[in-house]
């Protein structure tokens, strides 16, 4: 240890000393690092660059006893405790100042039972880990649509994809789940036991406590689907998207079909003068039948006089990957992000109007298209608040230079504000950055009394508070 520095550790009023933090690492299958360690700065960096923390802990852990040990170590010290799965989380959640980041990036177990159709995962796991391991069984859960991202924040958010419209949201696939809790126990969640815990931990992020494990229900998937891209030019966008939302009315819960608007990237089936120009794009994918799948999509891929089509048979791994490059790490980024009942012709314009005033080549807006499965389960079943919602819009600003982060995150809440009083009032927790705490309330609406009510239960101190933050009911003192 360095003397120099783990030993004036300090949070509050409480100074660590070098003497505790050894006991720590000596108790751990895994290892703790500070700053001094030539893999800190690897390890406390995260997929977006705006973030650039320093804990002074990392612990690295190996399995579930490391997390319990991290857990209890925090509370009796009163550190500040960030939880690091992916890094993938837009406000930065994963890392903390000056306080101790719990690392589960190490745990990336993936077990199938193929005859139960079931997965077991460790939260270190990416969307890729999972996929590869389930889809060698012919079998799938819903996820995302960035391979890079962790399946413990993206489980606990709710998690939407590619075959979400029939299978369900991710957390409605979730069986099982081993939590710690803010006084370290480990705990089993599920229908049947701890069954407040298990509602909370369907979509109200990380408040609750630590995923060591999470169990989800497989089905049968692939290894093909039919998915692509069609490409149409930008001075299409009206007819085009007023085609797409009619199209939508009449699609089976097989087909997904989002949209993307940004200038073209320089992908090798658009001809090159179209490189730089802005497009709008059909991102489809079809998971059943290739033939009922060839029907289904016609009338999307009939729309105006597009650039290319892509459509076609696609490894189903494949098409999980298909935005990794745009979505790389080491880029600055900003959201903002709405629900919407319905794509209206206001909200059109406004989308439009703000493509026209793109600050940089990888700013982008996405629309993707829920239903189906989604609107088959109450509300009040899980936490995951907005069931009605047909479309959630993410506006994606994405950039390189600091210099650039005014214009970049200004255009981001002017379309976001433009947009709101066309909007459901609800959002997805995954996509809102650090500087929306005071919307989290709202965006959970009529679920927010409970998540607070089972908070105050489970962590009434409020430790896990990096994250999007559900305080406990008053009657009981927070840190």
């Amino acid at each position: 240890m360095n003397d120099m520095s783990l030993m004036n550790l300090q949070a509050g009023k409480t100074w660590v000393g070098a003497a505790a933090i050894e006991a720590l690492a000596a108790g751990l299958r895994g290892k703790v690092l500070e700053a001094s360690d030539v893999s800190y700065d690897q390890a406390r960096a995260i997929w977006n660059a705006m973030i650039d923390r320093r804990p002074a802990l990392i612990v690295q852990c190996a399995g579930a006893s490391d997390v319990v040990n991290a857990v209890r170590f925090a509370a009796d010290n009163k550190l500040l405790v960030s939880v690091h799965g992916g890094g993938h989380n837009i406000a930065g959640n994963a890392v903390c100042d000056g306080g101790m980041m719990i690392d589960l990036s190490p745990m990336k177990s993936v077990r199938v039972d193929v005859a139960a159709k079931r997965a077991w995962v460790e939260p270190g796991a990416t969307l890729a880990d999972l996929d590869k391991e389930t889809q060698s069984f012919g079998l799938a859960v819903p996820t995302g649509i960035n391979s890079t991202t962790g399946i413990a924040g993206l489980t606990l958010g709710g998690g939407f994809g590619w075959i979400t419209r029939k299978l369900g949201l991710t957390i409605d696939n979730l069986v099982s789940a081993d939590v710690v809790t803010a006084n370290g126990e480990l705990v089993r969640a599920s229908l049947t036991e701890n069954g407040d815990l298990f509602w909370a931990l369907r979509g109200g992020g990380g408040n609750f406590g630590i995923v060591t494990a999470f169990e989800f229900q497989l089905h049968e998937l692939g290894p093909q689907v039919l998915s692509g891209l069609v490409v149409h030019p930008f001075a299409d966008a009206q007819t085009v998207l007023q085609q797409y939302r009619e199209a939508l009315e009449a699609a089976p819960d097989e087909l997904t079909c989002w949209v993307v608007m940004r200038q073209a990237p320089p992908l090798p089936f658009l001809p090159q003068e179209w490189h730089g120009k802005e497009i709008l794009v059909l991102a489809m994918c079809y998971c059943g039948d290739m033939a009922e799948g060839e029907k289904a999509t016609q009338r999307l891929r009939s729309i105006g006089n597009p650039i290319a089509d892509v459509v076609g048979p696609n490894p189903f791994t494949g098409w999980q990957q298909a935005f990794d490059p745009l979505l790389t790490p080491g880029a600055r980024n900003y959201w903002k992000s709405h629900d919407f009942i319905a794509l209206s012709d206001p909200s059109i314009r406004i989308l439009i109007d703000a493509i026209g005033k793109l600050p940089g080549p990888e700013c982008e807006i996405f629309i993707a298209h829920l239903g189906g499965a989604v609107g088959r389960v109450a509300t009040s079943a899980t936490a995951f608040p907005q069931r009605n919602s047909h479309f959630v819009m993410n506006v994606h600003a994405r950039w390189r230079e600091p210099a650039m982060d005014p214009p970049c995150i200004s255009w981001a809440r002017q379309l976001f504000d433009a947009a709101a009083p066309y909007s459901a009032g609800t959002a997805y927790i995954n996509f809102m950055p650090e500087d929306e705490v005071d919307r989290v309330e709202v965006a959970y609406g009529d679920n927010y009394k409970r998540l607070a009510e089972i908070k105050r239960q489970y962590d009434p101190q409020n430790l896990f508070r990096m994250n999007q933050n559900v305080r406990p009911v008053e009657g009981r003192r927070m840190m």
